[in-house]
């Protein structure tokens, strides 16, 4: 790295996007600097539910099982009637968990334990949050962004290579860029706190007067901690007392009950409910993550987890360019990523309308498994598939059986920073394995056995057949045994050929199988890449 830059990425905001982000950095071994401008950790359960799609991400990135022992599973709802009898049912649809699909339910865990787990494992990564320190000014220009820091010892210029703004709907990145972030008030100001009460059991999420705006509250057991979260719609106007007296006269009013006492209160606001998305999440050299691209109302629990994963989205991206991929690589973060925001705000603002009336309940569509990118400049098929994932999908998990006898779950495979070529009951000799890329056969002779067919059902394959995987778990390629020599360009142009991929080696087709004129494609394109870099 060239000695001007302070770090290759400065990462403005270290909530949940901006420690994806840093967690990814971190063990892909790209230098970053990670600010927060307040002075300690959020402390706040705000955004509690973790959808099956990032369970998937946090087990990749390490914290799976730390966050699953941390939290727990959402308990049923306990819907009130006027005269204190109720009716019980489950917040979401269950389903159990599949072969493809090994976390089948949204877990509950407040948001400030799950950024203590991130920060555990970015200390053990070798990085950290500073606290107290705020991005007050920056200037871009072809080679880096020059950063104004405020901290505890002043003010500070840093040199970087790309910055990220993870600041939040108040972004201040997005202001500096002049960027525009439409959309509208949805006329619902409501209060969330996070309180010690007693008078409620911890069996069920207690709703009152649910299709009431005016009378609406519901208090919900926060799994992990002695806590509940109190919510409730408010007047659009006013001061709203938020301590434990006033919560607790506020609770009596809509529920008619006096045994329900407020103990203490560790954390509350009131706030306007917005649906807001980003004119763009790219200027040049920066970029928007989480909140400071998309903001939503808290209804389906898509906030957070579309937070997660626009860094886990950006980090690879940006790790492949700083190793010498072509920067174009980043172009495709907005173009796969705006589009998600987009339908999840439509998704949410169309549960607030149905948590409005009383009848909301949460489907497939919250836990974020189908989102993909088929429109991606990313994702390769030869031939067009008729059946099964596309290209651009996420890549289902699958239980495997090794040669030597022991099982394996293909995420186990999938998991790490490398790109990874799965081959169907494929020649041995078709491909060669190279830095960066791991390739694995699945066939009744080769080092993996899918006894019970649940990779060939999941993922559609033929005989002969390849599936590339990106870093983030997106089925990057289908290609058949007859068009394998178009992964090697597509990886030529995907991943950096000196940092993470030999060009040389890379997807070495028997020579014995390809024409002359196909092979004197191939080194001309070979040799086009080593040119470029």
């Amino acid at each position: 790295m060239t000695k001007q830059f302070t770090a290759d990425v400065l990462i403005c905001g270290a909530g949940a996007a901006g420690l994806t982000l840093a967690i990814d950095l971190a063990r892909r071994g790209v230098s970053f600097r990670l600010i927060e401008k307040q002075a300690g950790p959020f402390h706040g359960s705000r955004g509690k539910g973790i959808q099956p799609r990032t369970l998937e991400i946090f087990e990749d990135l390490g914290i799976i099982d730390r966050i699953v022992a941390a939290g727990g599973l959402y308990p049923p709802q306990r819907k009130y009637r006027d005269d204190g009898s109720f009716i019980e049912s489950e917040i979401a649809e269950h389903a159990a968990p599949t072969p493809a699909e090994p976390y089948n339910m949204a877990l509950m865990i407040p948001q400030f334990l799950t950024e203590g787990v991130m920060r555990e494992r970015l200390l053990e990564l070798g990085g950290r949050v500073e606290f107290g320190y705020e991005l007050v000014g920056l200037e871009q220009d072809e080679d880096g962004v020059t950063a104004r820091l405020s901290g505890r010892a002043g003010e500070e210029t840093i040199r970087v290579r790309y910055l990220v703004g993870a600041d939040g709907g108040r972004s201040f990145v997005r202001h500096a860029l002049g960027i525009g972030f439409q959309g509208k008030t949805l006329g619902v100001r409501a209060v969330v706190a996070d309180v010690v009460l007693t008078g409620l059991d911890r069996l069920a999420w207690h709703r009152f007067h649910d299709g009431a705006m005016d009378r609406q509250i519901s208090l919900c057991p926060l799994a992990g901690t002695e806590l509940f979260q109190l919510q409730a719609p408010v007047q659009l106007d006013g001061e709203i007392d938020l301590s434990a007296e006033g919560l607790s006269a506020m609770v009596a009013e809509r529920t008619g009950r006096n045994d329900i006492r407020i103990q203490s209160v560790l954390w509350a606001s009131a706030y306007q409910m917005n649906a807001r998305l980003a004119d763009r999440y790219r200027d040049r050299r920066a970029f928007l993550i989480g909140d400071a691209a998309h903001i939503h109302p808290p209804t389906g629990g898509q906030g957070l987890n579309t937070s997660v994963q626009d860094a886990y989205n950006l980090g690879w991206k940006l790790a492949s360019v700083i190793g010498g991929a072509s920067a174009t690589l980043l172009d495709s973060y907005e173009a796969e990523r705006r589009p998600v925001a987009a339908k999840v705000l439509g998704l949410s603002t169309d549960l607030l309308e149905a948590a409005k009336r009383g009848d909301m309940r949460r489907g497939r569509e919250v836990q974020q498994l189908d989102i993909g990118y088929p429109g991606s400049p990313l994702a390769l098929e030869k031939p067009g598939r008729m059946a099964g994932p596309s290209a651009g999908a996420r890549a289902p998990d699958a239980p495997l059986r090794g040669a030597a006898g022991q099982p394996i779950r293909l995420f186990a495979l999938l998991k790490g920073t490398h790109w990874t070529l799965l081959g169907y009951q494929v020649k041995r000799e078709t491909v060669s394995a190279c830095t960066g890329l791991h390739i694995h056969r699945i066939g009744p002779d080769a080092e993996l056995v899918d006894d019970s067919e649940h990779f060939r059902d999941a993922y559609a394959v033929s005989p002969g057949d390849w599936v590339l995987v990106r870093p983030d778990g997106y089925i990057g390629a289908f290609v058949g045994s007859r068009q394998v020599d178009g992964l090697t360009h597509f990886l030529a142009e995907q991943v950096p050929p000196a940092a993470s991929v030999s060009v040389e080696v890379c997807i070495c087709i028997d020579l014995l199988s390809i024409s002359r004129h196909e092979h004197a494609e191939m080194v001309a394109a070979k040799a086009a890449v080593r040119d470029n870099s």
